[in-house]
């Protein structure tokens, strides 16, 4: 209990020193770490990790339609039409992990360039 007290305070000190967007940004990778080690695991593993990348794109999408949302129109459009796509592919009996993993990237590198 205590390990994950004090894991939960250095995340906490950590973030704070980075913005809203590079820790969104983490969120992408961690998923594509997860993606990039389930191509040469079990099943399970890859399964969890489809799933993970799911609910990220999920959770984006339904952020992204939600009307107090900020973000332009088109940007948000742009956004929930790329989720689709995301969603469309991870429903393929077998989901290209590349073509999932350079989403995820371009989506990184976007929420991790300095607007």
């Amino acid at each position: 209990m205590q390990r994950m007290a004090d894991a939960t305070r250095a995340y906490a000190a950590s973030s704070a020193h980075r913005s809203a967007r590079e820790q969104e940004a983490d969120v992408f990778r961690r998923a594509n770490v997860a993606l990039r080690q389930s191509a040469t695991a079990g099943a399970a593993t890859r399964a969890r990790a489809l799933a993970d990348n799911g609910r990220l794109w999920t959770t984006l999408i339904d952020l992204t339609r939600d009307p107090q949302n900020q973000l332009p129109q088109a940007i948000r459009a742009s956004i929930i039409s790329v989720g689709l796509a995301v969603q469309r592919e991870m429903q393929n009996e077998t989901p290209d992990l590349e073509f999932l993993v350079n989403v995820n990237e371009n989506l990184a590198l976007g929420l991790s360039a300095r607007p």
